[in-house]
């Protein structure tokens, strides 16, 4: 493993010894079987020199232990990458930014200090997975919800700091968004509390984030200005039903009103999140015909999947809409929805996919189909990687491209040509990454997400350069037409960070400097979201 950047052997021996008398002997990982175990699973860079990786890896159990740790690193320079439970795949894994850095691993901080059903919130450790906190709840009974990812083992704290999503609601489905109060230890050592919390006498850390003054959680999330030992979390209140339901629409153009009436329903409160599928994006891999018009050069016009849409009674779009509450009051909003689409999509059909009173009991909650939807972790989103007749050499891991498209049916179609033709331009032989049928993901509020993946393998270092140089050339393209991503594997973080470049690139100049100021050494996660401390810009 790398040693940390700029120390000699000998002061590296004097500071693991420092480590492990602050951690624990049984804390402190330096042999190489143990460091390798912190490789990002997915690098687009596996067993390059180019590659991130550690130089060794301590797992305090405590803020206090977190404390000595930082300031040990400070004393020496060592620059530290502290992971929540390093599940990141396919946005870097638990790899730091910087080769020789220390995993700061703080998996073994799993406390769920607080859940209250009443005022709907929970306080948690880092280390604390959505399973986790999931079981907590199940176990006492509560009447709250968690919203999650896919999938659910992630820490509920580390999703949110990097503006990870789900599925709900969506003031709850921004995990970052629905945080309330942090516990940082900052880059000197120092513990500092956020929101309510900076109040020692509060008793509403959990309810209230903004506290009084400057807001400054957001310098916590995809940066390194401090490692986070303590989240709140708003969770939703328990509802006594749920239905999916499913609007069928059969012409290309029709996802234009499809978006309209969604967006007018999310945004009055009366759905979760709208999920967008093409029935014929999974059609065109067992269809030659289908996947010839997907790859016409007029497909773009609509005229040929109209048709093949009327011949084979398959609908271009399909929308599946979540309700929560009361069963009078969601089964009302159904009806008005139903009323709402009918109206602005002639032809359009509707379908009844689900429906569940809470609470379930643990076989109707094996059996939902759609779990994530109704706050249930699961893993069942690695089946999409699993050998199948579609699937036949799956891949060992993924690289995840996600532009920002405004939210209108108008800017899918616009997006999904322009990515789907940039990436022909680029002689990319990647089967269906983009095209006609690429539907948004919604897991953000009141913006899509077009994401698609790019294949990694561990063997084959020239599948990897084939999508670096994609998503690179993704990046650029993106940007260069207003299109820009909100998380990405460390490889790419400095070219995203570039593109948001209003006025010379201002904000990667005033992070710099927070930088500067907070942590001139770069201790804590140097690189992280783009940006370095004044010593290692030569470096990034």
């Amino acid at each position: 493993m790398p040693l940390p950047p700029h120390l000699s052997p000998q002061l590296w021996q004097e500071a693991l010894t420092r480590l492990r008398a602050a951690v624990g002997p049984d804390a402190l990982f330096t042999a190489d079987e143990d460091v390798t175990l912190y490789r990002d699973a997915y690098s687009p860079v596996w067993g390059e020199p180019e590659e991130r990786q550690a130089s060794a890896a301590v797992a305090p159990n405590s803020t206090d232990q977190v404390q000595a740790v930082v300031r040990i690193a400070h004393h020496f320079g060592i620059p530290l990458f502290p992971i929540a439970t390093g599940r990141n795949l396919g946005y870097g894994g638990s790899a730091p930014n910087l080769s020789g850095s220390v995993i700061v691993d703080l998996k073994r901080m799993n406390r769920i200090i607080e859940v209250d059903d009443k005022r709907h919130f929970a306080i948690v450790e880092p280390g604390v997975s959505y399973f986790d906190l999931y079981r907590h709840i199940q176990e006492r009974g509560l009447d709250v919800w968690i919203d999650v990812p896919d999938p659910g083992w992630g820490s509920v704290m580390g999703n949110a700091l990097d503006h990870g999503v789900g599925h709900t609601w969506s003031s709850y489905r921004d995990h970052f968004g629905s945080h309330c109060g942090l516990e940082v230890v900052l880059p000197n050592g120092e513990v500092m509390r956020t929101g309510m919390g900076a109040m020692s006498s509060a008793k509403t850390s959990g309810d209230f984030r903004y506290g009084f003054g400057p807001y400054v959680d957001g310098l916590f999330a995809q940066a390194g200005f401090g490692i986070v030992t303590r989240m709140g979390i708003h969770l939703m209140p328990r509802p006594e039903c749920f239905l999916h339901r499913r609007v069928l629409a059969y012409r290309r153009q029709d996802i234009v009103p499809l978006v309209e009436v969604a967006n007018k329903l999310e945004d009055a409160g009366l759905v979760g999140m709208p999920l967008y599928e093409s029935p014929m994006f999974g059609a065109q891999f067992a269809d030659k015909a289908l996947r010839d018009i997907a790859t016409a050069s007029d497909v773009w016009n609509g005229n040929a999947i109209d048709r093949y849409a009327a011949e084979k009674t398959m609908p271009a779009w399909q929308l599946g809409l979540s309700f929560y509450g009361p069963a009078e009051v969601v089964e009302a909003s159904w009806r008005h929805a139903q009323a709402q689409f009918a109206k602005a999509i002639p032809g359009a059909k509707f379908e009844t996919i689900e429906t569940l009173r809470f609470p379930l009991s643990p076989q109707a909650e094996e059996e939902a189909l759609h779990k994530v939807l109704i706050g249930v972790p699961n893993l069942n989103i690695f089946a999409i990687g699993a050998r199948s007749a579609t699937n036949p050499e799956p891949a060992d891991g993924h690289l995840l491209f996600s532009p920002m498209v405004a939210r209108s049916g108008e800017e899918v179609m616009k997006a999904q040509r322009l990515f789907t033709e940039g990436m022909r331009e680029m002689g990319t032989d990647f089967p269906m990454s983009y095209g006609p049928f690429t539907a948004p993901f919604t897991w953000m509020p009141r913006i899509f997400a077009l994401t698609t993946g790019l294949p990694v393998s561990r063997s084959d270092p020239k599948v990897n350069q084939r999508s670096r140089e994609t998503m690179r050339k993704l990046i650029e393209l993106g940007a260069r037409h207003g299109y820009g991503e909100y998380r990405t594997p460390p490889l790419f973080q400095d070219q995203v960070m570039g593109t948001y470049d209003f006025n010379d690139n201002a904000l990667r100049r005033f992070c710099e400097t927070l930088k500067d100021a907070v942590d001139p050494k770069g201790i804590i996660a140097p690189g992280r979201g783009g940006f370095w401390p004044r010593a290692m810009r030569k470096e990034a």
